[in-house]
């Protein structure tokens, strides 16, 4: 009995480390509805913030453009896109680093 329990617990803590894994390596738009971000946001169009495409646009060829959004996302702010400020998300650094990698990738 106490074999079957060991191994039912291995196997399920493998299994939630795979998840995390998975979603934080190649689903940014998992990371993305996880988190919210599409209350605000959309791939192709303005919601209440920008359209994803037209950030990674705004920013293209700015090298701390990774680092500017990461701090924006997490402490929040306005003033760059309209009248509506950003509040702060509580996303984890490496998950909130995927979500901006990505939105940064979009073309348009």
């Amino acid at each position: 009995m106490k074999m079957i329990l060991l191994v039912c617990s291995v196997t399920l803590g493998f299994a939630f480390s795979q998840s995390s894994a998975i979603a934080a390596d190649g689903k940014p738009e998992q990371l993305a509805a996880k988190y919210n971000c599409q209350a605000c946001h959309a791939v192709d169009k303005k919601v209440v913030g920008p359209a994803y495409k037209e950030v990674a646009k705004k920013y293209a060829g700015d090298k701390s453009a990774l680092a500017k959004l990461q701090q924006k996302v997490k402490n929040g702010g306005g003033g760059v896109w309209g009248s509506v400020p950003m509040p702060p998300n509580n996303v984890p650094d490496a998950e909130l680093k995927t979500l901006v990698q990505w939105v940064l990738s979009l073309k348009s």
